[in-house]
C-alpha cells in the first residue's frame, strides 16, 4: 500500500482513471494546478493526493462550469482555509493544555470580556 502523498501513478494511468486525455493533465500542470513529481527520466508521476486534486478541478470545471483562472482562485482559497484549519486546531490543543494546566505564560494571554477581546503580548 502506498502513502497518500506518495508519486507511483503515470500519466496514462491518471488519465485512464479519471476518463480524461493525457494533454488535459498536461495542461493542468502548464496551468499550475497540480505539480506531478518526474523521475530521472522526466516521467510524470502522480500520487492519490494528486489525484484527487485533480478530482476537484474536473468537478469544478465540469459540473460547475468555472474555468481554469477560477479554479485557481478556489484551490489557493481552499489551501489558505486548510491551513487555517490547521492554526486552529493547534490554538485548540493549546488552550486545551492550558486549562489542564490551570496557568496560561504571559506571552499567549488571551482575556475575554462582552464582545472584545483582549490580547496581552510580552514585550
Amino acid at each position: 500500500m502506498h502513502s497518500y502523498d506518495e508519486p507511483v501513478y503515470l500519466i496514462s494511468v491518471v488519465a485512464t482513471m479519471l476518463n480524461i486525455h493525457p494533454q488535459t493533465l498536461r495542461q493542468y500542470e502548464r496551468e499550475g494546478l497540480v505539480e506531478p513529481s518526474r523521475t530521472q527520466g522526466r516521467m510524470r508521476l502522480y500520487s492519490q493526493r494528486d489525484i484527487d486534486r485533480m478530482k476537484l478541478i474536473l468537478r469544478l470545471t465540469r459540473q460547475m462550469g468555472v474555468n481554469l483562472a477560477g479554479v485557481d482562485i478556489v484551490l489557493q482559497l481552499k489551501e489558505q482555509i486548510d491551513q487555517m484549519q490547521k492554526e486552529i486546531d493547534q490554538l485548540r490543543e493549546e488552550l486545551s493544555k492550558v486549562n489542564r494546566n490551570g496557568s496560561v505564560h504571559m506571552s499567549k494571554a488571551l482575556v475575554t470580556k462582552n464582545a472584545y477581546d483582549i490580547i496581552i503580548f510580552e514585550e
